[in-house]
This record gives structure tokens, sequence and C-alpha cells, in this order.
């Protein structure tokens, strides 16, 4: 069964060796957990998104209606230089919030960091470079 971002994250930084850390993301490796490792850490992006915590009303936790596996495809609307440049930022704000209500509340909290460039606990530039390379190039 397939994890959670936060649960794949939580599970990062509770090792203590980089070798572990690699491990975890390597065996979970998917797109959400790539996009939000490069949002996170790539200073190329760039968000269109104001900074902050935006007010939304987190989901429950025991059923999300989606998860960020299937809505991560999502993000492209809020990268400038993206398709969501072209749209109203009302719009582009609307798909956000729209997006963090519909995943699970933990999940949303590591979209909302991404956007403000606050970086996962527990892990680093070189753990990410050694699990994934050439991602934040």
């Amino acid at each position: 069964m397939m994890q959670y971002v936060y649960e794949v994250l939580e599970n990062v930084a509770k090792k203590r060796y980089k070798e572990d850390k690699v491990k975890i993301l390597q065996e979970n490796d998917h797109w959400a957990l790539r996009d939000i490792l490069l949002g996170s850490f790539s200073d190329k992006i760039e968000w269109n998104i104001p900074d902050g915590d935006p007010p939304f009303t987190p989901n429950n936790p025991e059923s999300p209606p989606s998860n960020l596996k299937k809505r991560n495809t999502e993000f492209k609307y809020f990268v400038k230089g993206g398709p969501g440049d072209k749209m109203p930022a009302y719009k582009r704000e609307q798909i956000f919030i729209g997006l963090i209500e519909a995943i699970h509340p933990e999940d949303a909290k590591l979209v909302i960091d991404m956007i403000n460039k606050r970086k996962p606990s527990g892990i680093s530039r070189p753990i990410i470079e050694e699990a994934f390379p050439g991602l934040l190039d």
C-alpha cells in the first residue's frame, strides 16, 4: 500500500543515517513526492500564490476525497511562468484552496510549506540528490 507523502517524509525524518533516508525515498518514489521536494528545495521554481498560510477548511483525515498523488498535476497552475499565469489570481487561488481542502490535512500542510519554501524536516539537499539524481538541477 502506498503511503501518503507526509508519511514518507515523516519516516525519512525518523531515520538517523543518510543511507536509510535515501532508501525510504527511493522505495516510495512517485511524482507527488518528487514534486514536493522539487518545489520546496529548488531555487529555480517561483510560486504564483501569495506567501503565508491561506484560510482553508482542512479535510477529514479519515476519508479525504482525493490525495496528493492524484492532484499534484495541479501544481503547474501555481508556478510562475506556467499556465496559471494566464488566469486571474482569484481563479488560481481558488484552484489552490480546492486542492488543499481535498487532500489529507497533513499533505495539505506540505503543499502550503512548499509554496512558502519551508523545507520538510529531516531531509536535506544532498539526501534528495542521492535519492533522485538530477531532480534539483
